[in-house]
């Protein structure tokens, strides 16, 4: 069910990486999960959710699977090509959206090889805005304890799991905010890790809403399994 918003929408999937720490020559993005590729899966909950207007796809510029895929001609896909790393890529997408007359609208930022996201995330994302103008993140708590090492990896102190949190996508800002945020981090040298760091650099704090476990991030081959589970059930 649509939820009625005064601005539009949109996401927005950085899918330029080459996916180097899975060890093969094909992208992870482009790995295949039953008949579809963990980058279908990733699109798919955001092209069928009416409260989406439009899906931004940032390519590499030399990707040579994207073509091949049907949902290439998706009415709601807009493709740009993205830059050498994410947050190029990220504000590269941002510069599209803006481009469509998209500056006073919001967007989720969602991680291309994060194929298993629910539906009710990009709702509780949407409700969630209402009390937080500097934006929201999926993010879940950490369950485990936390040890903090030094270079000898002996431990040197253990933080308090109640304050720790293990940030997710989507990550959902205002759109201009998101690329002002973007560009001022980098002409200081912030590293920028995922898009609430940019914000976080400029004094933002966006909110965080709980996601789930199973809404992970395919990085490694046990990733790819995970998930491989979690989409058959």
């Amino acid at each position: 069910m649509s939820l009625e918003q005064p601005e539009k929408i949109w996401a927005l999937i950085p899918a330029a990486g080459i996916g180097s720490r899975m060890g093969s020559d094909t992208p992870k993005q482009y790995l295949t999960i039953g008949n579809q590729t963990i980058l279908e899966h990733s699109l798919s909950n955001f092209l069928k959710h009416l409260s989406i207007y439009k899906v931004v796809v940032v390519l590499h510029p030399e990707d040579k699977h994207w073509p091949k895929l049907s949902i290439k001609d998706h009415e709601k896909v807009v493709t740009v090509i993205g830059g050498t790393e994410r947050a190029d890529s990220v504000a590269n997408g941002l510069a599209k959206i803006q481009a469509l007359g998209g500056s006073n609208d919001w967007v989720m930022v969602h991680d291309a090889a994060r194929p298993c996201l629910y539906s009710l995330h990009i709702d509780n994302l949407i409700r969630a805005r209402e009390s937080s103008v500097d934006g929201v993140i999926l993010a879940v708590p950490s369950f485990d304890t936390v040890k903090v090492t030094n270079n000898q990896q002996t431990i040197n102190k253990t933080i308090p799991r109640e304050t720790i949190w293990l940030a997710q996508t989507p990550q959902f800002f205002p759109v201009t905010t998101l690329a002002d945020a973007i560009a001022l981090s980098v002409e200081q040298g912030v590293v920028i890790t995922d898009e609430a760091s940019a914000m976080e650099a400029q004094g933002y704090h966006p909110a965080l809403v709980t996601g789930s476990k199973r809404n992970i991030k395919v990085t490694e081959h046990e990733d790819l399994i995970l998930a491989s589970i979690s989409l058959s059930d």
